[in-house]
């Protein structure tokens, strides 16, 4: 693994968590970067953790490890936090597209996201051309304060937080013109099932080039590891998705 800085700043604090390698502090952005001899293209990856955290391990080195058995060089994106430290909450954002300067162009160019990552993966594809985006159990729109499932819930701490949300209701109304690749879980408590609902049928209306997977008994944040129901099949889906779009050698 490669660490990049992408911009100055102070260490960041990486806290173990029941085993569980997590950023709770991060002064500076940075890619940790996962080389693949003549990768057929490169994927950014934004782990999740309600943009107050990000979960290391499950949603950012063990996806990069996945993807780099595919032939796809991972890039994890290590982003400040909305509200910390007094940061703008657009914060994500600017260390995002920080990060797609970086890697460039001479390669198709994926985004991938998990949870809150996959709010800011397709937020990120709004911004920059890039050649797909894949989405998973991501809040996509659900967390708008005025369209929020379920009604009537409270406002997120901090507000910069809340304001991410606000600015950026993905998939309400236009959307990315790229390629788009959802995995949800039907009875998630966490990121409610409205999320994609909404999202497929605003890509519907817009002619989006959309897969979307619903797993009825699949629990929040199965990630990689859940693999006791039919949402163990996402990863291959995922990889054929992929494929079809940017062979590997």
């Amino acid at each position: 693994m490669q660490v990049i800085r992408l911009a100055a700043g102070a260490e960041n604090i990486f806290e173990c968590m029941d085993g569980e390698r997590i950023a709770v502090h991060i002064h500076h952005p940075e890619l940790h970067i996962y080389p693949v001899d003549r990768p057929a293209a490169r994927v950014l990856v934004c782990p999740g953790g309600g943009y107050t955290r990000l979960m290391a391990d499950k949603e950012g080195a063990e996806i990069a490890a996945w993807l780099g058995g595919l032939g796809y060089e991972a890039s994890v994106l290590i982003h400040r936090l909305p509200g910390a430290d007094g940061h703008p909450h657009d914060i994500a954002l600017t260390d995002g597209l920080l990060a797609l300067d970086h890697l460039g162009r001479d390669l198709p160019l994926f985004i991938m996201g998990l949870s809150s990552g996959g709010h800011l993966a397709l937020v990120l594809a709004s911004q920059r051309a890039v050649a797909g985006v894949l989405a998973v159990y991501a809040p996509i729109n659900g967390n708008h304060r005025d369209h929020k499932v379920p009604l009537g819930k409270p406002d997120f701490a901090p507000p910069e937080k809340q304001a991410v949300y606000d600015e950026w209701p993905v998939g309400l109304s236009v959307m990315p013109d790229v390629p788009v690749f959802l995995a949800y879980a039907l009875h998630d408590g966490v990121v409610p099932i409205e999320n994609a609902l909404r999202f497929i049928s605003a890509a519907r209306d817009a002619g989006i080039d959309l897969d979307a997977h619903i797993f009825g008994t699949a629990p929040h944040g199965f990630a990689l590891r859940h693999r006791d129901g039919t949402h163990a099949a996402w990863p291959d889906l995922a990889a054929r998705w992929l494929e079809i779009r940017c062979p590997a050698g």
